[in-house]
């Protein structure tokens, strides 16, 4: 138990805007230390919320609130069944440790953030992350399968896909267990024609609860519906997920168009050909690392362009996976617009290309001589055959503000990432990121999007689902969470009935008080701007 104002200080903020002093910092050895914890947060009537690496990006990691870090101790795999394709895991389990004991089967956890060396499952959970390879299997949710939750109550419950007679059997048995089965049949029965009709049938849906997992035709699928809620429901205990078949030989084609939103055009031809991963960056990006000398080398040898594609294929053999590359190149070369073309077959000179993209954020956030960019509106997400003009809208609105921003991201699921130099130090500034926000929310709504695509909502957008969602669906989501915490006392003011997206700013209180150091950080303009250096991507926290 960490109580110090240090300890609290180092959870006090996360990769987002905000930043929240909690009331401590628990770190459980395992879960009956949970069970100990949440306890003791009852009797004091104490908010908690669950952190793994910390990176999360909408202010969800952070809140005036009692902090249980999984990641030290709840950090072992239980259980890895090649033969049914599933692992059993703590919520703390660095991803690239899951997936390290998956290759040794050939398998593979499909979901990959770029934090995949520092990210936890339990994070990647109340997230619903998702990364380059959920284009070949699938967001998060897609990717559990069972899981142990603890509600604030005290109850551990097992939630996974319930069966109707399970379901009657369930309620018929009474009790607290009972009565939320029960209270999640009655409400799903109420906004079930809602639901329906009004969640985004796009690939990277991420934004608002995952109500469409209690449908009859999903399975009333509980873990699943969980997935994405944030930490404001219930604590992860524990997680069996699905394993997937690892393509033992990949192949990467770089394309390089005009522009990017020309490459978003070709988008939905390149998807026919069945890649496994489809990411796409602009010339912004490129000439930031180049202004911070990042990846030189890599960023030499990309195709002429100002706009480029990294088309992944996969296949047993590379034979296989170059085979679907080179009929893909053939095709391209049909279009008048052919895009300048490289195939990359060697290993280490793929993971280079990876390397550039996988540095974005860092690339883009603090450029030599350039306002510091920040998030905000940094994954909103759109069907992916309306991502050229998408994004031609959203450059053209962004200008209209003033502000500059790079664009990079998954471009084969829609999902746009960008940072942008908000001002977030003065009351204009600050006037003028709301207004941003808003219209931006409106204009993703419009191409039938979603306010996030995969950093979730937390504090950044809870306050907009209402216009993505309407004010019935949010009220079902307000339903939701009560059945789960009745007395708000998990991760309050995310998601649900969430804080102002421009209360609780960083900056916007942000007087350190001036430090005597030996040297001058003068690129950064002393030791309090340097501070500002760091965006929270977690690089620090790898083994």
């Amino acid at each position: 138990m960490r109580f110090d104002e240090g300890s609290r200080a180092l959870y006090a903020s996360d990769s987002s805007n905000y930043r929240q002093m909690p009331i401590g910092v628990v770190v459980p050895r395992d879960a009956e230390d949970v069970e100990q914890a949440v306890a003791a947060c009852r009797r004091h009537a104490a908010p908690i919320v669950s952190r793994g690496a910390g990176t999360s990006l909408a202010g969800q990691a952070c809140n005036v609130a009692v902090v249980l870090d999984m990641s030290k101790y709840m950090n072992r795999i239980l259980d890895l069944d090649p033969e049914r394709r599933i692992a059993r895991v703590q919520p703390g389990v660095v991803l690239d440790d899951l997936r390290a004991a998956a290759e040794r089967h050939h398998l593979t956890f499909g979901p990959d953030p770029a934090t995949h060396n520092r990210c936890t499952l339990g994070g990647m959970i109340g997230n619903n992350s998702c990364g380059v390879h959920s284009l070949m299997a699938g967001k998060m949710d897609e990717n559990v399968v069972e899981m142990e939750v603890l509600t604030y109550s005290g109850l551990r419950l097992q939630a996974g896909s319930v069966s109707n007679n399970d379901l009657r059997r369930i309620v018929a048995e009474g009790g607290e267990r009972g009565q939320i089965f029960a209270r999640l049949e009655v409400l799903r029965d109420r906004y079930a024609g809602l639901i329906r009709e009004r969640y985004p049938n796009i690939p990277r849906r991420v934004s608002g609860y995952n109500l469409d997992y209690l449908l009859p035709e999903r399975g009333f699928h509980l873990s699943r519906a969980l997935v994405g809620s944030e930490g404001t429901c219930a604590t992860v205990l524990e997680a069996t997920v699905r394993l997937v078949e690892s393509p033992r030989s990949r192949v990467l084609l770089i394309l390089g168009f005009p522009d990017v939103f020309t490459a978003c055009d070709h988008v939905p031809q390149i998807l026919l050909s069945g890649p496994v991963g489809l990411e796409g960056f602009d010339d912004s990006l490129i000439a930031s690392m180049r202004q911070k000398r990042l990846r030189l080398r890599e960023i030499e040898s990309l195709p002429p362009g100002g706009g480029w594609l990294l088309v992944e294929f996969g296949g047993q053999t590379r034979g296989e996976a170059e085979s679907r590359a080179r009929i893909l190149i053939e095709q391209l070369r049909q279009f008048p617009d052919q895009p300048n073309i490289k195939l990359v077959l060697d290993p280490a000179e793929q993971q280079g290309m990876w390397d550039v993209r996988e540095s974005a954020l860092g690339g883009t956030a603090v450029v030599p001589g350039e306002p510091i960019t920040w998030p905000g509106w940094e994954d909103a997400a759109v069907p992916p055959e309306r991502l050229g003009e998408y994004l031609r809208d959203f450059r053209g609105l962004a200008e209209r503000f003033g502000y500059k921003a790079a664009f990079y991201g998954h471009f084969g699921q829609g999902c746009i990432h960008t940072r942008i130099d908000f001002d977030f130090t003065s009351p204009t500034g600050r006037e003028a990121f709301r207004s941003f926000i808003e219209q931006s929310a409106d204009l993703v709504v419009g191409y039938g999007g979603s306010l996030s695509g995969e950093h979730g909502d937390g504090q950044a957008r809870g306050e907009l689902l209402e216009r993505m969602f309407g004010s019935d669906l949010v009220q079902a989501f307000r339903e939701f969470k009560a059945i789960w915490d009745p007395e708000n006392r998990m991760n309050p003011g995310k998601v649900v009935d969430a804080r102002p997206l421009d209360s609780d700013l960083r900056l916007a209180s942000f007087h350190p008080p001036a430090v005597s150091t030996h040297f001058a950080f003068t690129e950064e303009e002393g030791f309090e701007s340097a501070v500002l250096r760091c965006v929270g991507v977690g690089k620090c926290r790898r083994h």
